[in-house]
């Protein structure tokens, strides 16, 4: 019996999260707490779906790329942590560009609402995702199997600890909400810029959780320049 050569995908729920662009979205899932709340397409609110889901503390997330679809994909890429100059293959990378744009990340379930007006919703920290991208499937994450002990990580391994040191100025520092304070640190200390820009004059400018962010980044420092709340 031949196997099909094409599939259909279901998108089951969306993520609401505090990234209107993608700009700024961190790298890798898990590595900061950002909030995302994952809510249910009408077809796929039956709380019978989600039976037992609250004992698991994460869980695996396969979703699409929707700002790259349709978009033109290449066997290798420059993956930003090595400064956008050396070439892998795309299955050596997690990029976006790929000949089919699906993410996968893990996140950590902080919350089930069976009863909200929005049907079924996951409260999920972690999340790597912009505002409404599709998902297509949920799993529990096993950590007996999911976790394998001195896996290696190829160059992401000899990468992962880059960060950059943020200032911040109170008079700025003061207009970001207590609960959001650390995150919006966290998603700047992992250098939101496309790896290709690197002029130290340059102001940046990201939105995220209703605000907008301007920042420059001279060597391994990154200074807020002004933050303004969205209308």
């Amino acid at each position: 019996m031949d196997c099909p050569d094409t599939t259909t995908m279901h998108v089951i729920a969306r993520i609401h999260t505090g990234f209107p662009t993608k700009f700024g979205i961190p790298r890798q899932s898990g590595l900061v707490k950002t909030w995302g709340r994952i809510v249910f397409e009408p077809d796929y609110r039956n709380p019978d779906m989600l039976r037992g889901i609250e004992e698991y503390s994460h869980l695996w997330i396969l979703w699409g790329f929707s700002e790259v679809e349709g978009k033109s994909w290449h066997p290798t890429v420059r993956p930003p942590r090595l400064g956008g100059n050396q070439r892998v293959g795309v299955f050596a990378t997690r990029s976006p560009f790929r000949p089919n744009a699906i993410g996968l990340s893990c996140v950590e379930l902080a919350g089930v609402d069976l009863d909200g007006q929005e049907g079924p919703v996951l409260h999920v920290r972690g999340a790597d995702m912009m505002e409404g991208t599709p998902i297509y499937d949920i799993k529990p994450y096993l950590a007996y199997v999911d976790s394998i002990p001195g896996a290696r990580g190829g160059f992401a391994d000899r990468v992962k600890d880059y960060s950059l040191q943020v200032e911040c100025p109170e008079c700025w520092r003061e207009k970001i909400p207590e609960e959001e304070r650390e995150t919006l640190f966290q998603i700047l200390s992992q250098d939101p810029r496309p790896s290709y820009q690197n002029d130290p004059g340059r102001i940046y400018g990201m939105e995220y959780a209703g605000m907008e962010v301007k920042f420059r980044v001279q060597g391994r420092q990154l200074e807020v320049c002004e933050i303004t709340k969205e209308e």
